[in-house]
């Protein structure tokens, strides 16, 4: 299996929701090597990291849409000025939220005004919701000037949720992945200690063990990796997540009948016919 295949599987859920959602689409995150360099490459040092501006990505996006809905968009956008109240302008931020995922299809413009829709409700459900969003994306997304956008907006957020609750260990484990993934530290894997304190307080917390398994991947540590998922595996039996990374390790290592095992406990826990049809093509080919 090629890098890109094995990231795609290895998001889990979420990715699986996302794809199902926004389906194939062309979206911002998604955006051609020489578009995004246009914008974020050549301004920047050797070594820096790469970032691309929300206005940017906004522009792009907004070009990519037919003149009517070009034309509806700009009514949304206009009511911004005419609502200046907090309530008011929270239902535009949603409004334009929905457009942006229902009508255009576009997952960035749809999660940065969700991320505003929760800064300003400033509540940790929404907060907490919105950077959970970025983040599942941000480990998909192969461009680093769009993963480092989406790392420093679900930062940000899962900051702001923690001030409000510090004894979230979702938050917590969420921010240390933001660190470990995203490209936006020049020491990621401080984020590793954030997810550390969750682990020695709950040994068998699930999300703070497949993100460190996840980080174990990525940097080669593929037998931490694989004790991590066992001990997920042994507390969530059906965690879809857990048993595809394991059936990746795996046929990554060149064990192929470790991971036709591990695919074949995936088929009774995936519900898509299509994501069922495809694990099984992958099954086949391995025999």
């Amino acid at each position: 299996m090629n890098k890109p295949q094995w990231i795609t599987f290895s998001a889990g859920a979420l990715l699986v929701v996302l794809l199902f959602v926004f389906g194939k689409t062309t979206d911002p995150g998604q955006l051609t090597k020489s578009a995004v360099d246009a914008h974020a490459g050549h301004d920047h040092a050797p070594g820096e990291m790469h970032t691309i501006p929300t206005d940017t990505l906004l522009t792009i996006a907004k070009k990519q849409l037919t003149p009517a809905q070009q034309f509806r968009l700009a009514g949304i956008e206009n009511s911004i000025a005419r609502n200046e109240g907090s309530e008011q302008q929270l239902h535009v931020y949603h409004q334009l939220a929905n457009f942006w995922r229902d009508s255009a299809n576009m997952f960035i413009p749809y999660a940065w005004y969700t991320a505003e829709a929760a800064r300003l409700e400033n509540s940790e459900k929404s907060l907490t919701f919105a950077a959970h969003l970025l983040l599942g994306r941000l480990q998909t997304d192969g461009e680093p000037a769009i993963t480092a956008w989406e790392a420093t907006q679900a930062k940000d957020l899962f900051e702001r949720a923690l001030k409000l609750n510090p004894g979230n260990d979702s938050s917590k484990v969420g921010l240390g992945a933001c660190l470990i993934f995203g490209g936006i530290s020049d020491r990621p894997m401080e984020g590793l200690a954030h997810i550390q304190e969750v682990v020695k307080r709950d040994s068998t917390n699930v999300y703070a063990l497949l993100t460190m398994a996840r980080g174990g991947v990525l940097s080669g540590q593929m037998d931490k990796a694989i004790g991590r998922l066992e001990t997920v595996h042994r507390v969530a039996p059906d965690n879809l997540e857990a048993v595809f990374l394991m059936a990746e390790i795996y046929e990554r290592t060149n064990k192929k009948a470790e991971a036709v095992q591990w695919y074949n406990k995936a088929l009774p826990l995936i519900s898509n016919p299509r994501m069922k049809e495809e694990v099984t093509k992958r099954i086949n080919s391995l025999k």
